[in-house]
């Protein structure tokens, strides 16, 4: 089933508008507990591209640009949009004044560089960026210039993205691991106990925006008094604690569990068509290293039946093996007929057969229950691998020990994860060469190279279909659908609107 969703559409569910004005003026105060998947595996956003650390992390540390309502780049620690020179290489910068660490020092210039220099090399979507980038340097103490050798038109969406963040450090504390969580941010941390929850609470000093809120760009208020992150990693739990009134917000729930925490003291919070769920494939080492095996793998799954399983009912979710949704401006069907839902074990075996492979080709899923529709999704694929020729192995593990399993490519060849649906394909984590998959061929280095390199709309689009249609051939991940996402949240937490990575400033408890 497909489903057409106007991009109007589809944006309003991610970002809805700010709060009405009818409704009662918010009070400072209180304190909300959030259930989140479990335990971050660092509080480093640029260490990570996990949505987990950046959920709890756009609290603490601020990026020089974010995104608003309709998902175009706006200002964030940045004065305003970047100024760029007319050969596409070189970009202005202007910061805001006044802006403070939690630590009380004032942010400038070579804070800026010395975390974008950083990002560069810590982080995956910064490695990304690295080989194009000749220089960072400051002009004076409110102005950075990011000097390129070549143009490159996603890097505007790249500084603001939250995952694998370019956030602004101090230029002291630039430390690989990091060792001070200091960041800008409306909220500070102030206590973390592993495995109990890590305690925030307002940034007094805190400098938000003029003007309204605008999806996660505009004004950041700080009404209430502390946010409190505790990992409950059984997904059953995180529905009790939401009926019962346990939780102020219960991130990522099962979808079938809607209508018990409509009937509980919660209130569900569905945002349609959040995402793709994928399965990631390991490129570098192992048996699918072989883009025949891989190409095994994608002949061999039903992903209508993958997506049954973990969501239920239709209304959860769509059978469409695009990258991107009908309405979207990156929709392409590229690639997509004879390579997406084709549960033929035989055509399977046949590649297999290709690579020189017969029976019993061992096969390591990664998977985890604390997404509980990962670890369906992840049964479902091993009964049709085996029929295929596949001998299956299930690594059931906690979220936090999957993060860090899957960046030693020696002990894994397969991982269930997902992503919201991206304003910037440049934004999807597989197209990088150094992130966890490591797909890297002449022919996609090629093809992002081209996407990248122009600003034309019309002629990105036409790249991304040559992106999307290597994608469906040389199988570096299987796209297993569209589906919605489910959370709930009490009816005393006001002004707070549904997002891929949901945030806490500008919601209020009522009283």
């Amino acid at each position: 089933m497909k489903r057409a969703l106007s991009l109007a559409a589809a944006l309003a569910v991610l970002l809805l508008p700010a709060i009405s004005p009818a409704m009662a003026a918010p009070e400072k105060g209180g304190v909300i507990d959030v259930a989140t998947i479990g335990e971050p595996p660092t509080l480093d956003p640029m260490a990570s591209a996990t949505d987990i650390v950046g959920m709890v992390g756009q609290h603490i540390f601020e990026t020089l640009f974010t995104f608003d309502r309709n998902w175009n780049v706006a200002p964030l620690l940045a004065e305003a949009l970047p100024t760029v020179s007319p050969d596409g290489k070189i970009y202005e910068i202007k910061l805001r004044q006044g802006i403070t660490f939690h630590d009380g020092s004032a942010m400038d210039s070579a804070d800026v560089v010395a975390s974008l220099k950083r990002w560069l090399t810590v982080a995956s979507r910064g490695q990304q960026v690295a080989p194009l980038v000749t220089d960072i340097a400051a002009t004076n103490a409110l102005t950075v210039r990011i000097t390129l050798k070549q143009p490159y038109s996603p890097l505007p969406a790249l500084l603001a993205f939250n995952n694998s963040a370019a956030v602004i450090l101090p230029s002291e504390d630039q430390d690989v691991p990091l060792r001070q969580v200091i960041g800008t941010g409306p909220y500070k941390l102030k206590e973390r106990k592993p495995d109990q929850y890590i305690q925030l609470v307002r940034f007094e000093g805190y400098r938000s925006r003029d003007g309204e809120p605008d999806g996660y760009g505009g004004a950041r208020k700080q009404y209430l008094d502390e946010i409190r992150f505790v990992p409950v990693p059984d997904p059953n739990t995180r529905i009790e604690g939401a009926v019962s009134g346990q939780f102020a917000y219960a991130d990522s729930l099962p979808v079938e569990q809607f209508d018990k925490i409509k009937a509980g003291k919660s209130e569900p919070v569905l945002l349609e068509h959040f995402g793709w769920p994928m399965i990631r494939m390991n490129s570098k080492q192992g048996v699918l290293a072989d883009m025949r095996v891989r190409k095994a793998v994608q002949l061999a799954l039903s992903e209508s039946d993958m997506l049954a399983a973990a969501f239920g009912d239709t209304k959860f979710y769509a059978v469409d093996g695009a990258m991107y949704p009908e309405g979207y401006p990156w929709r392409t069907d590229a690639g997509v007929e004879g390579n997406y839902d084709v549960a033929d074990a035989e055509k399977a075996k046949a590649e297999l057969k290709k690579a020189g492979l017969g029976e019993e080709v061992p096969l390591r899923i990664l998977t985890s229950r604390q997404y509980e529709f990962h670890y369906k999704m992840a049964q479902v694929a091993a009964e049709y691998l085996k029929l295929a020729g596949f001998k299956v192995k299930m690594d059931v593990v906690d979220w936090a020990t999957l993060v860090q399993q899957i960046q030693n490519p020696a002990s894994w060849d397969i991982f269930i994860t997902h992503s919201p649906f991206l304003p910037e394909p440049a934004l999807i984590n597989i197209l990088a060469p150094a992130s966890v998959g490591w797909w890297d061929t002449p022919d996609s280095r090629a093809a992002v190279d081209a996407l990248n390199a122009t600003s034309d709309p019309a002629e990105r689009v036409k790249h991304w279909q040559r992106v999307q249609e290597l994608i469906m051939t040389e199988a570096p991940i299987v796209k297993i659908g569209d589906f919605n996402a489910l959370s709930a949240k009490s009816p005393k937490l006001k002004g707070f609107e549904p997002s891929p990575w949901p945030a806490f400033w500008n919601v209020y408890l009522e009283k």
